[in-house]
C-alpha cells in the first residue's frame, strides 16, 4: 500500500488539520505496516499558482516548450505521479475563511490537467484518478458540519470525485477555538469520525 499525506495548511508546525491527519496515517500504518508513506507539507514545499505563465506552459506542445516552460509543467509533473502512485490519499484540510488553504488549491489545480487524471468523453468528464481511498482531515475553529457555511466539504468532493476519486472519508475537528472544552469535545469528535472510518482491529 502506498499512502500519500497531504498537509494543506499555510503553518508547518502547529496546524490541527496536520494533527488530525498524522492520526490518520498512524492509524493506517498501524493497520497496514507494509505501507509506504509519501508525506508532502505544503507549508515547507509550497506549490505555484496557476497564473497565466503556468497556462501557457500547460498549453504549449511539449516538444516546443522553452526550457523554463518544462521546468514549470515538470513541477505538476511530479505532483500527479504522487498521487497516481497512492492507493490511499490523506489530506490535512485547514478551514479559511469558508473556504480550504491557497496551499491547497494550488495542489489541486496541478493535479487537474485533462487528458491525465480526467478526460472529457461523449457520455461526459471521466476521472482518471480511480480506485483510491481518500481520507480527509477537516479542522476548523467554529462548528459547520452539516451546515450550509460548510462549502469545504462538498467542494471536496466534487472535484475529487470529477478526478475519479469518489471513495471520500471525513473526519471532523470542530470548535477548536470556542474554548478549551469545545477543543477538547472537537478532538473527541474526530477520534469517533476516524474509529467509524478506520476500526481499530
Amino acid at each position: 500500500m502506498n499512502i500519500l499525506q497531504i498537509n494543506g495548511s499555510a503553518r508547518h508546525e502547529g496546524a490541527n488539520s496536520t494533527r488530525i491527519a498524522n492520526a490518520i496515517t498512524a492509524r493506517l500504518q498501524a493497520q497496514h505496516p507494509e505501507a509506504r508513506l509519501t508525506l508532502r507539507d505544503l507549508a515547507l514545499q509550497p506549490h505555484p499558482v496557476l497564473d497565466e505563465t503556468a497556462l501557457g506552459a500547460l498549453f504549449t506542445p511539449a516538444e516546443q516548450r522553452t526550457p523554463a516552460q518544462a521546468a514549470r509543467v515538470a513541477l505538476d509533473d511530479a505532483l500527479i505521479a504522487e498521487v497516481q502512485a497512492a492507493d490511499v490519499l490523506v489530506l490535512g484540510v485547514p478551514m479559511y475563511n469558508f473556504s480550504i488553504s491557497v496551499q491547497l488549491k494550488n495542489w489541486i489545480d496541478a493535479i487537474s490537467r485533462a487528458g491525465v487524471t480526467f478526460r472529457y468523453t461523449a457520455q461526459g468528464p471521466e476521472g482518471l484518478l480511480k480506485g483510491k481511498t481518500i481520507y480527509i482531515a477537516l479542522a476548523r475553529g467554529g462548528r459547520y458540519r452539516g451546515t450550509a457555511a460548510d462549502t469545504q466539504a462538498p467542494y471536496l468532493k466534487t472535484v475529487l470525485g470529477f478526478l475519479g476519486m469518489t471513495d471520500v472519508h471525513f473526519i471532523y475537528a470542530e470548535g477548536l477555538n470556542m474554548g478549551p472544552e469545545a477543543a477538547t469535545q472537537g478532538f473527541a469528535e474526530a477520534e469517533a469520525d476516524l474509529d467509524a472510518a478506520l476500526p481499530q482491529t
